[in-house]
């Protein structure tokens, strides 16, 4: 081995040596993050260090989207400060917590962290307000029998479905993985509905269609049993007035009677 291909490898090691020592800061778990209004904000970041780092400064900020001109506002500070009595920060600046959280506070969050001995790492996620349920709706195909549910801007929706106020099984019909779709087994007869909720609470809509066979039988037979009891209401009503009428019908002739004996 040359005396090249040894400060090359040399150099490999300190690079390789180095990497695996850098500061590095990110955000662990599922992104983005969802807040309901009025809730607390926690926002925990994973710093890794190597043994003899000494971390100067962790940072916060806060970057509000949808704006032209986006501008950072720094959140709080470790060790030095927090931002007003809203935040604070905890762990030696890895979790930063911002109280009665509102959509203004939505935005791209930026935690930077400064060693002494190496330039800032920093790494952002974005945090959106957690929405209520809005304007569920249900479209139908009626050539491939197939109901559709759709959910204007609600957070995390749950999908599910009913048949006359029955939930859903496997002989109604297939629910898609997301919930929102229902591939229909029977006719389509009858009251769907579809329910969407989410930890905030719930909304939903109804397909009407054709009546169910067995629906229309059940009704048949309600409408005949009214008309016999009408008919066997009226029979009862016209024998009392007739019986009535020959009473009163008969009184004079009586009288009559009566008054030829006296005389």
């Amino acid at each position: 081995m040359g005396p090249r291909c040894a400060w090359t490898l040399l150099l490999l090691q300190v690079c390789v040596l180095q990497g695996c020592q850098s500061l590095s800061v990110s955000f662990p778990g599922q992104l983005p993050i969802y807040v309901v209004n009025g809730r607390t904000l926690t926002l925990q970041a994973q710093i890794e260090q190597s043994p003899g780092e000494s971390i100067s400064k962790v940072t916060w900020e806060h970057e509000a989207e949808g704006t032209r001109n986006p501008r950072r506002t720094v959140v709080a500070e470790f060790p030095s400060r927090g931002s007003g009595e809203r935040v604070t920060v905890e762990k030696g600046g890895a979790v930063m917590k911002l109280s009665n959280y509102q959509r203004s506070d939505s935005g791209v969050y930026i935690v930077t962290v400064t060693e002494k001995s190496r330039g800032p790492v920093s790494a952002n996620c974005s945090v959106y307000e957690y929405e209520a349920v809005h304007h569920v709706s249900v479209m139908v195909n009626v050539s491939h029998s197939i109901l559709h549910c759709r959910e204007a801007w609600g957070t995390d929706p749950v999908f599910s479905w009913m048949h006359e106020k029955v939930t859903v099984t496997d002989n109604v019909g297939k629910v898609s993985a997301d919930g929102s779709t229902l591939h229909l087994s029977i006719p389509l007869c009858g009251h769907f509905t579809c329910v969407v909720s989410n930890k905030l609470g719930h909304s939903s809509a109804t397909y009407t269609g054709v009546p169910c066979e067995g629906n229309t039988g059940g009704t048949a037979v309600a409408v005949v049993c009214l008309l016999l009891l009408l008919l066997v209401a009226g029979g009862l009503a016209f024998l009392l007035w007739r019986r009535h009428y020959r009473h009163y019908s008969n009184r004079p002739q009586r009288l009559q009677e009566s008054y030829d004996d006296a005389i």
